[in-house]
C-alpha cells in the first residue's frame, strides 16, 4: 500500500534564532530531514511530501528533495517527491488576513495545505525532530491496518526525554488508557526547573517526568481533511481574529474531534529516544548524538 510522509517545515524557528530545518548538523553536513527521510523509506514509505514555504522550494530540493527521490524501499520501489506550499493562499475567502501577519497558521493549516497531493495513509512530522529508526517502522506498520475512516494513531514520548535545559518548550501532553488516546492539551511553556522538576509555567502545575507527549508524530487516513478542513474554518471563524499569531494545532484538532467521539487514536511507543533542536544551544547536542548513531552503523557514512 501505497504511504506518504508528510514533512512540517515552513515554520519561522523563531525560538532557534534561525532557519533550523536548513541547519546542517550531521557529521557531513546532513539536516535532520534527512534522518527522517532517509528512516521513513527504509520503513517502507514511498512518498514524501515536504510543506514548505514558496521561497524554500529550491534549497529544499538541494538540501533533502534530491536525496529523497535517488532512496528506494525495502521492496525496491522509487520514492515519489511533492512539495506543498503553507501560505496564505490557501485562507478560505471570507477570512480577512491581519495586518501584520507573516507567520503560517500553525500545525493543522500546514497539514491541510497537502491535501491535492495526500490520497493515501500518511505520517505527519516535524522537520526538525529526529524520531528513531524505531518509530518509523512501528507507525508504518499501524497505517497499513487502520480503517478508512474515524482512527488515527501517534507516536507517544516520554516528557522527560523531551525538554531542554535551554529553555520553554510546547508539548502535546497526553493522557491514554488500553493503548488508546482519552485527552490531548497542549501545553505551550514547559520548562525543565533547576531542581529537575518539569512544570508547566502558565498554570504553575508540575508534571510527571514519564507523562506520555505528542511531538507532532502523528498517522491519519485521507478522510482526516475533511475534519481538517472544518476544524481550521472553524478555528478562523471564532478564534483567530485579529491576532496576528494564531495558531491552529494538530493536537487541539485531535482532541476536539476524540471529545466529539469522531476519532479513535492508538498510542505507540517507540525502543528509540526522541532528540531535537527547538533552541540553538541545543546543536551541539543533536550534533554529538547523529555522531554516535553514525559511528554505531545506525546509519552510513553518508546519507547522501
Amino acid at each position: 500500500m501505497k504511504t506518504t510522509l508528510v514533512i512540517m517545515a515552513a515554520g519561522l524557528g523563531s525560538r532557534y534564532g534561525g532557519n533550523k530545518q536548513t541547519d546542517g548538523v550531521g557529521p557531513n553536513g546532513e539536516i535532520l530531514m534527512e534522518y527522517g527521510v532517509y528512516d521513513a523509506v527504509r520503513a517502507g514509505f514511498d512518498k514524501i511530501v515536504f510543506i514548505i514555504k514558496p521561497d524554500m522550494l529550491e534549497l529544499m530540493k538541494r538540501l533533502c528533495g534530491d536525496m529523497a527521490s535517488r532512496l528506494r524501499t525495502p521492496e525496491g520501489q522509487p520514492v515519489e517527491v511533492c512539495y506543498a506550499f503553507q501560505d496564505f493562499s490557501s485562507v478560505p475567502a471570507f477570512y480577512r488576513i491581519p495586518e501584520g501577519r507573516t507567520k503560517p497558521f500553525g500545525t493543522t493549516h500546514a497539514v491541510l495545505c497537502t491535501r491535492e497531493f495526500v490520497h493515501e495513509p500518511f505520517c505527519v512530522i516535524n522537520a526538525d525532530d529526529y524520531y528513531g529508526v524505531d518509530a518509523y517502522r512501528t507507525i508504518y506498520e499501524e497505517l497499513q491496518r487502520l480503517p478508512e475512516r474515524g482512527a488515527a494513531t501517534m507516536v507517544g514520548y516520554l516528557l522527560k526525554n523531551t525538554v531542554t535545559r535551554y529553555g520553554t518548550v510546547s508539548r502535546g501532553v497526553c493522557h491514554a488508557r488500553d493503548g488508546y488516546l482519552t485527552d490531548i492539551h497542549e501545553t505551550l511553556k514547559i520548562r525543565l526547573r533547576d531542581d529537575g522538576n518539569i512544570g508547566d509555567e502558565d498554570s504553575g502545575v508540575l508534571l510527571e517526568p514519564d507523562t506520555v507527549v505528542s511531538m507532532n508524530f502523528w498517522g491519519f487516513m485521507p478522510s482526516v481533511f475533511d475534519e481538517m478542513e472544518r476544524y481550521f474554518e472553524d478555528f478562523l471563524r471564532r478564534d483567530a481574529g485579529e491576532n496576528a499569531k494564531a495558531e491552529c494545532l494538530l493536537p487541539n484538532m485531535v482532541g476536539k474531534l476524540l471529545k466529539e467521539g469522531r476519532l479513535s487514536v492508538s498510542v505507540l511507543q517507540s525502543k528509540d529516544r526522541w532528540f531535537g533542536m527547538t533552541y540553538h544551544e541545543d546543536r551541539a547536542r543533536v550534533a554529538a548524538e547523529l555522531l554516535e548513531l553514525h559511528r554505531e552503523g545506525v546509519y552510513p557514512r553518508e546519507l547522501r
